[in-house]
């Protein structure tokens, strides 16, 4: 087979699957997520710009604090997204096969809630009930707030297929009528949930979110400073990412400690008065590789995505989406790409999201390995300070220079995606245009 004809064929398949009737929900329940993330963004990079000096200034005017209601809306926006994806993946579902979508994103608000963890720890040990543990509500349980949609968005859009539920006379009000239709998907649905509920809590000790993250970190253990394990770990982070769940949050759970042990046994080395460069007890794959090298822009190498769209981008809805990201996106905030554009969920952006991040460590390993750059001490940087300037202050003119090789690959992976996916968008908005001029 050529490969301008695999090419072809997995244009075919992508464009398949981004019509079918999930994937258009999933997409535009996505979408939905957009002013939360773009909103918690704004203040997350107030309180984080990295300005030598900054923190100090506001906190001399503002008081030791300061930050503290900026990071409240931070976590009130990004904190809640699973909320917001349970709800706008129902509606959007439920909406596009001409179901009740207002009751069906209701019922898979309350059907996701009852499968969360009935209480907290303390710091003391001590379980707090009552109370809705924000961990699952934000990115940790985004996977989960997919999977319950699309549950309750089947059977809502079931039931009314097959006419499963109470009729009334015609003489009762609509809303009234509506309301006594939805007592079966309810009771079907918040069945389910008690089931599973209770097999996780009872039998297997846990609860659905939760099991989610024990079966994702369970293959996790064990890599750590080698270039494979490298090589998995940047893609791994991407691929969890694209698949709605905070690939670096989850990650970092499991293999952040190995990788912060090794930086700071490289700030031994330097403490004994011995060398970096060179050195074989020096471990390459740092906190700093990981965090700064792999990510311009964000997780996914995002920056070099919004380079190839000012370069090739054409449609409104990625030239938009591209220019409110940009900002946010030379910060390392890329929320709003992850889920304004959408990446999440987008098969045509997984190979450039995965591809970009592990080609950018790959490089940066070898320059390390090749003795360019030096291993990484324990000296850290903000992980809003933009590239190159990131890369300056953890490696001299070396670092910048990787950093500025890493983003010229990254934005020529991205670039043949963002043009095929830009076509695309084109066709989708010309229809638009069209179907406005015959209104």
């Amino acid at each position: 087979m050529k490969l301008q004809d695999f090419f072809d064929r997995f244009i075919e398949l992508v464009t398949y699957i981004g019509n079918v009737n999930s994937m258009r929900a999933l997409r535009d329940g996505m979408i939905l997520t957009m002013p939360f993330t773009i909103g918690g963004s704004i203040f997350l990079l107030i309180a984080n710009l990295p300005i030598p000096g900054y923190s100090e200034f506001m906190a001399g005017i503002f008081g030791a604090n300061w930050t503290d209601s900026l990071n409240a809306v931070a976590s009130g926006t990004f904190g809640a997204l699973a909320l917001i994806v349970v709800v706008g993946i129902s509606y959007k579902y439920v909406y596009i096969s001409g179901g009740d979508a207002s009751i069906a994103s209701m019922i898979a608000l309350a059907t996701f809630l009852t499968l969360l963890p009935p209480d907290i720890s303390a710091d003391n040990g001590d379980s707090i009930g009552g109370v809705i543990p924000r961990v699952w509500i934000g990115s940790n349980g985004i996977i989960t707030a997919i999977l319950v949609a699309f549950f309750v968005s089947y059977i809502c859009v079931l039931c009314q297929k097959k006419n499963w539920g109470i009729k009334l006379p015609d003489s009762v009000p609509l809303e009234v009528a509506r309301t006594f239709e939805a007592l079966t998907p309810c009771v079907i649905c918040f069945t389910s949930a008690a089931v599973v509920y209770g097999i996780c809590h009872h039998a297997l000790e846990t609860t659905f979110p939760e099991l989610f993250f024990k079966v994702i970190q369970s293959p996790l253990q064990g890599l750590s400073d080698t270039l494979i394990g490298g090589m998995i770990i940047t893609a791994l982070q991407s691929i969890l990412f694209w698949a709605g769940i905070h690939g670096p949050n989850v990650v970092s759970g499991v293999v952040g400690p190995l990788i912060l042990a090794n930086t700071w046994e490289n700030q031994q080395i330097l403490n004994l008065g011995e060398q970096l460069a060179n050195n074989p007890a020096a471990h390459i794959f740092t906190q700093q590789l990981n965090d700064v090298f792999t990510k311009s822009g964000g997780c996914g190498f995002t920056m070099g995505f919004l380079i190839a769209c000012y370069i090739a981008a054409k449609s409104e809805q990625m030239k938009s989406v591209s220019k409110i990201a940009l900002v946010p996106g030379l910060f390392n905030i890329n929320e709003p790409i992850i889920f304004g554009l959408p990446i999440v969920f987008n098969p045509y952006m997984i190979v450039p999201f995965i591809l970009a991040p592990t080609v950018a460590m790959i490089i940066t390993y070898l320059s390390i390995a090749w003795g360019f750059m030096m291993p990484f001490s324990g000296m850290q940087v903000p992980w809003t300070t933009p590239t190159i300037i990131s890369g300056f202050l953890l490696n001299g003119w070396q670092g910048a220079a990787v950093q500025t090789v890493n983003l010229i690959v990254a934005t020529l992976i991205y670039l043949p995606f963002v043009k095929m996916y830009d076509k695309i968008l084109i066709e989708e908005e010309d229809a638009q245009k069209g179907l406005a001029d015959e209104i």
